[in-house]
């Protein structure tokens, strides 16, 4: 007889509250629970109505969300929604924005709740923020501790919340200000003067995003006493490592955003240090730990004679257990690029890594705008919609606010998370890892730019001959602009400086190595 698995026991008629349902992390949890805990009760969704979309249409559309496609083939779309029932409000509302009978109906029958809902955008101003990811949390907790028969309560945070530091523990950090007085600033200054502010009250932290997520743990804690509380610190979420399958992803965030555009040839400079380690982790693992650690603090509250235990904090990061550094995969990225190239590419790709914010902003004129120019040019003759030079105008504005987090390593240790791994139950080891050992990041990356390519480009491996095709194709074109470039050159330089042609063709050289460097 096969040994039992903790997690889908403890979940096994348990009803669930979910925020952040329709994120990156929501849908693939959603997906991961429907699949692998087929006795769980109900999932009730907290769901916002959008001008357009009913919340009947919008849980519509979560069924027809790639993530769902390897579930589809042994159940139906009915399967999905039988087991949902969605709850319209939102977590920047007073009382969530939830009716009073929908609110009576989550008091009487949720058991477990899963807060994933925030706002991500790091250039939210101090306002939006404390509203979502502070007020939301308070909110979401004051719910909590109305529920009957509430079991489990896991929140989901972020490394960065304690960015401001190099090394950080898994536990919980003093609160960087009083959230009364943060409240209280904005909810009674004006924009231009919270704005003023926002520096003196952001202090060590590099934005209002992780500052406000700092102050949300601390709204959890407030319960620890209470609840069974615990809490997920996930660094940057990617690719499914495993399920539902290998590279899936939805997300343009991190690597699969920059991969996803140069795959198309239109990103060809990153600001990026190779040496410097990346904290990613795969979507799955995430989701499997936010499963692993509601089962966990319950189960300690059992062991505590039903008197809930202390805040417990994990991370979910892979910085000091398996450290990622681009410089291990720089030749073999290009390679993947040109091996499963996208049919709708516009450029021959070709991606390459820039130490210095400085140096990328000159190649990024060269490499990003100029090419943006004439391809937005052509696409409005042609009767298109031109973005290139915005998305490049974007980049280029917020590169003062992200360069601590493109050049920065931190590292966050996950002894802890690592112990409840090492105790878990082989079934649960198999179906709910929360333990990388195994990843290897040269096969991981191969499945995430296949899945950029399938998920975010939209491209079926059926057209990967003609794309090959088309890749060749570009390649001629790529060589024949460098040659024609470099003849230019050669012509300015005879010129410009007076020279004869074979004096030119001894400084092109110099020119070109000093060319590389952008």
């Amino acid at each position: 007889m096969s040994e039992k698995s903790a997690v889908e026991s403890f979940y096994a008629g348990k009803n669930i509250f979910i925020t952040g349902a329709t994120g990156f992390v929501g849908v693939c949890l959603i997906e991961k629970i429907l699949r692998d805990i087929p006795n769980v009760g109900k999932l009730y969704l907290l769901m916002r109505p959008k001008k357009q979309k009913s919340i009947e249409d919008r849980l519509q559309d979560l069924t027809k969300n790639s993530v769902f496609e390897k579930y589809l083939e042994t159940h139906s779309a009915q399967d999905i929604l039988s087991k949902i029932v969605p709850i319209g409000g939102d977590v920047g509302a007073d009382n969530l924005g939830i009716n009073d009978k929908d609110r009576q109906t989550l008091i009487d029958n949720v058991n477990v709740v899963f807060h994933s809902a925030a706002t991500l955008d790091f250039f939210d101003g101090l306002r939006e923020t404390t509203n979502i990811n502070l007020l939301g949390t308070r909110r979401v907790m004051e719910l909590c501790k109305q529920l009957k028969h509430c079991e489990a309560v896991v929140h989901v945070s972020s490394a960065y919340v304690n960015s401001y530091l190099l090394e950080v523990s898994e536990k919980l950090y003093p609160s960087p200000d009083d959230a009364e007085r943060v409240i209280e600033l904005t909810k009674t200054l004006k924009d231009d003067a919270l704005k003023e502010l926002e520096p003196t009250i952001l202090k060590e932290h590099p934005n209002t995003y992780t500052f406000t997520k700092h102050l949300a743990e601390h709204e959890v804690n407030k319960c620890a006493g209470v609840i069974p509380c615990g809490i997920v610190r996930p660094s940057m979420i990617t690719a499914a490592w495993k399920q539902p399958v290998p590279g899936w992803t939805i997300s343009k965030n991190g690597p699969q955003g920059f991969f996803m555009g140069a795959s198309k040839g239109v990103i060809r400079r990153l600001p990026l240090d190779p040496s410097v380690i990346m904290d990613y982790i795969p979507v799955d693992v995430v989701v499997n730990q936010i499963l692993v650690t509601g089962e966990h603090v319950n189960s300690l509250m059992k062991r505590n004679g039903n008197k809930p235990d202390e805040l417990k904090v994990f991370h979910a990061t892979s910085s000091t257990y398996r450290p990622f550094r681009f410089e291990t995969l720089t030749n073999q990225i290009n390679g993947y690029m040109h091996e499963y190239p996208l049919k709708s590419a516009v450029w021959y790709p070709h991606l390459k890594f820039v130490k210095s914010l400085l140096l990328f902003r000159f190649g990024a004129i060269f490499f990003h705008f100029l090419p943006g120019y004439i391809l937005d040019f052509v696409t409005k003759v042609s009767g298109g919609r031109p973005i290139l030079v915005r998305l490049h105008t974007n980049v280029w504005n917020s590169l003062n606010k992200l360069e601590k987090f493109i050049f920065t390593e931190w590292k966050y240790d996950n002894t802890k998370t690592l112990q409840v791994a090492k105790n878990q139950l082989d079934a649960d080891k198999e179906n709910f890892y929360i333990d990388i050992a195994e990843l290897k990041w040269e096969d991981y990356f191969l499945n995430m730019l296949l899945g950029v390519r399938q998920y975010l480009n939209y491209e079926k491996p059926k057209n990967l001959e003609t794309a090959r095709s088309k890749d060749r194709l570009l390649l001629g074109f790529h060589v024949a602009l460098q040659l024609g470039f470099y003849y230019l050159v050669w012509k300015l330089l005879m010129v410009l400086l007076g020279v004869s042609s074979a004096k030119a063709a001894l400084i092109l050289p110099i020119f070109y190595y000093l060319f590389g460097y952008l």
